[in-house]
């Protein structure tokens, strides 16, 4: 994938803050990429105008319009096919995938998630380390491969758990991380710096064409 750039569909039900990174990052010319869709289930979420905004297209939709999770995923991969989409990046995107969507993108579908796997998993991860008791977590990013934040890991990065640390407080420093090493990423994986081999992940220190 270093030919042109990146063609990436975001994947988001909220806010949008790591779809605006990305968007920023591109802008700034830090990211040799372009957001080319934007999946949302929930269509009067921020991310939605967040990207109409930016001029990116929107697949939105309701889950409980369809008769299963493979229903509208396979509608999904139709607007993936036609917007050419290279990448799927996952930014809080609260919908359980299928296999429908990840076996035809397995190796192009990323997710960020706030600590440091496979510690916390799933939902509540600010809440979980707190109740641990452990002084740090972090930021990880890693593929997808349909199991719940197993995937295998590209890049981590920690974020310390301070005294009185609430949720609140932690994940605002764990998201502040996830908008710097998301966009981070994404170009090493324009680049073409990104290997898969099974389940472990190489990053190489350069461009392949440069070494």
């Amino acid at each position: 994938m270093t030919k042109g750039k990146l063609r990436l569909a975001v994947f988001a039900s909220g806010s949008g803050s790591n779809f605006q990174a990305i968007a920023d990052a591109i802008a700034a010319e830090k990211l040799d990429a372009t957001i080319e869709l934007l999946v949302c289930d929930k269509p009067k979420a921020p991310v939605v105008e967040r990207a109409h905004r930016a001029g990116v297209a929107v697949f939105a939709f309701e889950a409980k319009t369809y008769p299963s999770r493979e229903a509208y995923e396979r509608e999904i991969l139709d607007a993936l096919a036609e917007s050419r989409v290279d990448v799927i990046v996952l930014a809080g995107y609260m919908r359980i995938l299928t296999s429908t969507l990840v076996e035809p993108y397995y190796g192009r579908m990323i997710n960020v998630h706030p600590s440091l796997l496979p510690a916390f998993p799933g939902i509540r991860a600010m809440e979980q380390a707190l109740d641990a008791g452990v002084k740090v977590t972090g930021v990880t990013v890693h593929f997808v491969d349909g199991g719940m934040d197993t995937g295998p890991i590209i890049a981590q990065r920690p974020v310390p758990i301070l005294e009185g640390d609430t949720a609140a407080s932690l994940a605002g420093r764990v998201q502040l991380v996830e908008h710097e090493l998301y966009p981070q990423v994404i170009q090493w994986i324009a680049e073409g710096r990104v290997r898969l081999d099974g389940r472990k992940v190489c990053v190489l220190s350069a461009r392949p064409e440069l070494q």
